[in-house]
């Protein structure tokens, strides 16, 4: 559906049209007639499908510029969301002279008093710098006509609520409540009926957001391979723009160190960064001075940059839905984008439950080898050789290029360029990361095995004695506990595949065989005789 069949006035659409927008998205097309209409709103939907002009555009549409009240206040749960949510409404407001201010935490309150001198009509805040505005009058929000809550579910889980409702009871009691999350846990419905007024729900689901535009692939293998593997596919994929995915802060800034150490032009981004490293970051990932990005799914929640065109899942998520929020970063705005889920053989029954949500079969990617980085590798400093060709002056140094190509032939001197701009020796770089604490195993009633033929239902995230949950092995427990070693030396794969594939030609696995030889084979709870269990400690790294 095109904008102009949604009730927005000509200066709307004419903002509208400036940034290039033609047609609505799902939760636009359903979200604004409602909003325009002055209903209170409950919108599922994941980041990156629009939300920001869903909500956006009927609220610029509303605004009375005679009134320097705040009218329509927006919480989200960081501040980069917060951020990119007021720079957005900036723009679509900025033919209609809307001010839009932004307050948040881990920046200079006194130089956010001085702007909100301005009187804004939009202020977009996270919850606890609101929350201090508040407390010191220098903001004041019993006039606001519209309030927005963004990623409510996230501002739960990052303890929010009574901030939330502490900032809810502020506002007149005679409002429009516009409430967006990706999951409606119980404390997020309680919010509807507490807060909101006979709300209209839309829901956006999951299989309309991981769109086919995104190839989906998973690696298998063990823990301790995942960097050395992941590494191999960026020299074999050559991503444009990439953000990958770690679980915890430390996660990310080993990675972020290995990649740099590796030669790739890399950062970390987590929430223990100030404000000022943050910018900085953001800005050398969007001007391409850097091009991959590793962050936490906390810090980069509401992240939208373009032409990002490879995710990476280190970690897998432990929450499913944070694995459509991860992959939303890239095949946006109808372009393809690739991402590629990094597994041990004990997280498997985590990747079956994205799959159950998205409703759609990962592929399975073969690892590459030593060989095929090193090859993925000269073939894209071939590229950048003639980016250096084509800028460099000759005459400058003409002297010294006649004396190298009296020394040397054509071949060596090429072959020379080449080597040095692909580094290969930067490959066989030493990395450690420190073996971060296992996720707990999900069960579900039968297993959850590609290759079984039990059921995938149950209630895998507390786990019931139906088994059949993929243990994978456990050698690599063994030795230096609280960390793993990644040469660069291209270790042995140890598991073999039962040669299946699926419909959509994933490749299945099965049995596997350890260091030691043995057979590491499934088998039912129900029969046979019981698997003995081993029991480990698993060391962290201080």
């Amino acid at each position: 559906m095109k904008f102009s069949e949604l009730g927005l006035s000509q200066d709307i659409l004419d903002a509208i049209t400036t940034h290039g927008y033609v047609e609505a998205t799902p939760i636009q097309e359903k979200t604004i007639p409602l909003t325009l209409a002055g209903k209170d709103v409950i919108g599922q939907a994941q980041t990156g499908t629009g939300k920001t002009a869903a909500f956006g555009l009927p609220i610029l549409e509303h605004i009375d510029l005679d009134n320097k009240n705040i009218q329509a206040l927006i919480v989200s749960p960081t501040r980069e969301l917060a951020i990119q949510t007021a720079e957005e409404l900036k723009k679509l407001g900025h033919d209609k002279h809307v001010d839009v201010q932004v307050v948040f935490g881990g920046a200079d309150i006194r130089r956010q008093i001085q702007n909100l001198k301005s009187h804004p009509q939009i202020l977009v805040g996270t919850p606890g710098r609101l929350l201090d505005h508040i407390n010191r009058k220098t903001v004041k929000i019993e006039h606001v006509k519209t309030l927005v809550l963004d990623e409510a579910d996230e501002m739960l889980n990052m303890g929010f609520l009574e901030d939330i409702e502490s900032i809810i009871k502020n506002t007149p009691a005679e409002r429009q409540t516009l409430l967006f999350s990706a999951t409606m846990p119980p404390a997020i419905k309680r919010i509807g009926v507490k807060f909101m007024t006979n709300p209209e729900h839309i829901q956006i689901e999951a299989k309309e957001l991981t769109t086919d535009l995104v190839d989906q692939y998973f690696v298998r293998m063990r823990e301790n391979e995942k960097f050395d593997t992941m590494t191999r596919i960026f020299d074999v994929q050559a991503p444009k723009l990439a953000i990958v995915f770690g679980r915890t802060k430390r996660r990310v800034e080993e990675l972020a160190r290995g990649l740099e150490a590796r030669g790739y032009h890399a950062s970390g981004l987590h929430g223990d960064l100030t404000q000022q490293m943050r910018s900085r970051v953001l800005a050398q990932f969007k001007s391409h001075e850097i091009n991959i990005l590793v962050a936490t799914d906390v810090a980069a929640r509401g992240l939208d940059v373009k032409d990002v065109s490879h995710v990476y899942n280190f970690d897998i998520p432990q929450d499913p839905e944070s694995y459509v929020h991860r992959i939303g970063r890239t095949g946006r705005a109808g372009a393809e984008g690739v991402s590629v889920t990094f597994v041990s053989p004990n997280e498997m029954d985590y990747l079956r439950a994205v799959e159950d949500l998205t409703k759609k079969r990962m592929t399975a990617l073969e690892p590459a080898s030593l060989q095929d980085a090193r090859v993925g590798k000269i073939k894209n400093a071939a590229g950048e050789v003639s980016k250096i060709v084509d800028a460099a002056n000759a005459k400058e140094i003409q002297s010294e290029v006649d004396k190298l190509t009296a020394q040397y032939s054509s071949e060596q001197l090429a072959a020379a360029l080449l080597s040095s701009v692909a580094d290969l020796e930067k490959q066989n770089t030493p990395v450690e990361i420190t073996r971060e604490r296992p996720l707990p195993r999900r069960r579900g009633n039968g297993g959850g095995s590609r290759n079984s033929g039990g059921s995938r239902g149950g209630d895998r995230r507390r786990g019931n004695n139906g088994g059949g949950g993929y243990r994978g092995n456990r050698d690599n427990r063994s030795g230096n506990g609280d960390s793993r070693s990644s040469n660069g030396a291209g270790q042995r794969r140890e598991s073999s595949r039962d040669g299946g594939s699926g419909s959509n030609g994933e490749r299945r696995f099965g049995d596997y065989k350890r260091r030691d030889g043995r057979s590491t084979e499934r088998r039912n709870n129900g029969g046979g005789a019981p698997r003995q269990r081993r029991e480990f400690t698993v060391r962290e790294k201080d």
